[in-house]
C-alpha cells in the first residue's frame, strides 16, 4: 500500500506524532507502514536478525541503535530475511550497509547514514518496549507510516482510504 505522509498529517493533524527528519530511505519500498514492533540495541545485530526472522506481515521494525554511525545495524542479509518474512519496513535510528543490496529489496528501510562496517551478531538487546528517538516516543502496536516525505507515528491504525 502507498503511504503520503503530508496527507495523513493534514488529514490528522491532531492524532499523529512527527518524527524529527533525520531519516534517509534506502530500501525498495518508497513507502509503507504498519504496526509497530521495537528494539534496542547498540552495535550488534543479533536480536534483529532473530527478530526479522519471524512472521512481519503488516509490521515494521522500529530500531533504537542509539544513533550509532559506527557499525551497520542492518546488511543486507538481515533485509532480505525481512523482506521474505513479510515484514511492511524497517526504520533504524543507527546505520546500514549493503545499500545497493537494500534498493533492490521489496522492502521500506530507512536509517540514518550507511557504513561498510557491520555490527556485530551478539544477541545483546531487548524488544516490544518503549524507545525513544527523534523527538517521538515509539510504543509497541503504535502505527508508523513513512515515506519520501518523513515519519510519523499514531496510537492507533489511520483510515488510509
Amino acid at each position: 500500500m502507498e503511504y503520503n505522509t503530508s496527507e495523513l498529517c493534514n488529514t490528522y493533524a491532531d492524532l499523529v506524532d512527527v518524527v524529527e527528519p533525520i531519516f534517509s530511505n534506502y530500501g525498495g519500498r518508497n513507502s509503507f507502514g504498519g504496526k509497530v514492533v521495537t528494539i534496542k540495541c547498540f552495535e550488534n545485530n543479533g536480536l534483529i536478525s532473530q527478530i526479522v526472522a519471524t512472521d512481519g506481515h503488516g509490521k515494521v521494525l522500529v530500531i533504537d541503535g542509539g544513533g550509532s554511525t559506527r557499525r551497520a545495524l542492518i546488511d543486507g542479509e538481515i533485509a532480505a530475511t525481512a523482506g521474505k518474512n513479510g515484514w511492511e519496513g524497517i526504520i533504524c535510528f543507527g546505520s546500514l550497509r549493503d545499500v545497493d543490496t537494500l534498493e533492490e529489496i521489496e522492502l521500506g528501510i530507512q536509517g540514518l547514514v550507511s557504513i561498510p562496517v557491520g555490527a556485530s551478531d551478539d544477541d545483546i538487546g531487548e524488544s516490544d518496549l518503549a524507545i525513544n528517538f527523534g523527538g517521538v516516543t515509539f510504543l509497541p502496536d503504535d502505527h508508523i507510516y513513512a515515506d519520501n516525505t518523513g515519519v510519523i507515528l499514531s496510537p492507533e491504525a489511520l483510515d488510509i482510504e
